[in-house]
């Protein structure tokens, strides 16, 4: 069951990223989304986390559940094969950050400071399960992991290339996440074909997927 500081911390959470574009992931930035939705200051700073990296995987687990529910509300999702969903999923991610794009620049920073890599670990495996099972994987096995793995390295590539993104409706994007998506498809068919001895390198992948050729 949800509890109250959960639902004021859900409700604010989207709202602490926008106004972090200003005041940066900081107590200013609770108390400004605060009087947005006229919620008392107080409740909000009880409910909110008062660390940048803890406000950050605030703000992630808000965009998860904006997400899904975004998925639940479409008509059209149901519809898509298993590779559009997760297209849908990711550009719905980037629509929903939009707000707090230069936010979620320093959201970034934080999470790659040293203390901080085991949380950004945590949280890009979260969305990514979170995708996947919102488009309908169902896997238990090796198949579950290395697609998380390989989501992950997708969505976070796509994420940087956004950031620096100024083309109309963020085509460089667009093309940019197709062509990681299209690698994806070719590794599933190769690895199809891949015995135990030749299972495949996922280091050697992922570094591909964050460092492409654009």
């Amino acid at each position: 069951m949800t509890s109250p500081l959960d639902q004021i911390r859900q409700t604010l959470a989207l709202s602490v990223a926008e106004n972090a574009v200003f005041d940066g992931w900081s107590k200013a930035a609770i108390e400004a989304a605060a009087a947005q939705h006229d919620i008392p200051v107080e409740q909000a700073l009880l409910a909110f986390p008062d660390t940048p990296s803890k406000m950050v995987d605030a703000w992630i687990k808000a965009v998860d559940v904006a997400m899904a529910q975004a998925a639940a509300a479409s008509d059209e999702f149901d519809t898509l094969g298993m590779t559009k969903r997760i297209r849908w999923l990711i550009w719905k991610r980037l629509e929903i950050a939009a707000p707090a794009k230069e936010a979620v620049r320093s959201a970034l920073a934080i999470l790659a400071a040293p203390q901080n890599i085991p949380l950004g670990v945590k949280t890009g495996w979260r969305s990514a399960d979170a995708m996947w099972r919102l488009a309908g994987d169902t896997s238990t096995d090796y198949n579950h992991y290395t697609k998380r793995i390989i989501l992950s390295g997708v969505y976070g590539a796509t994420l940087l290339a956004w950031l620096d993104d100024d083309s109309e409706d963020w085509a460089e994007t667009a093309a940019f996440l197709d062509r990681r998506l299209a690698d994806v498809g070719k590794f599933e068919k190769l690895k199809a074909h891949w015995t135990r001895q030749e299972r495949p390198s996922i280091s050697r992948f992922l570094g591909r997927l964050r460092y492409p050729v654009r």
